[in-house]
């Protein structure tokens, strides 16, 4: 007989599954944290390589660290 262990009501799976999905989920970024593209995008910024447009101002990074977030 196999074991098995129920996730809310309609998953059941064996415990290496379990696990597999919870060390996959950790690899995600950590709960509550947001990349920093995601982060400008929301304050309604965009990511720029490149200088920032005229009349925009840098507010932080995008691309982790790699470019620019310009919000007008």
């Amino acid at each position: 007989m196999d074991t098995c262990i129920c996730i809310g009501v309609s998953l059941c799976c064996p415990p290496e599954i379990i696990t597999t999905l919870l060390i996959s989920a950790g690899q995600l970024t950590a709960l509550g944290q947001r990349s920093d593209s995601y982060i400008c995008a929301r304050k309604g910024g965009t990511c720029n390589l490149s200088p920032c447009p005229l009349y925009n101002r840098v507010e932080g990074t995008c691309y982790r660290g790699k470019a620019k977030c310009c919000i007008r």
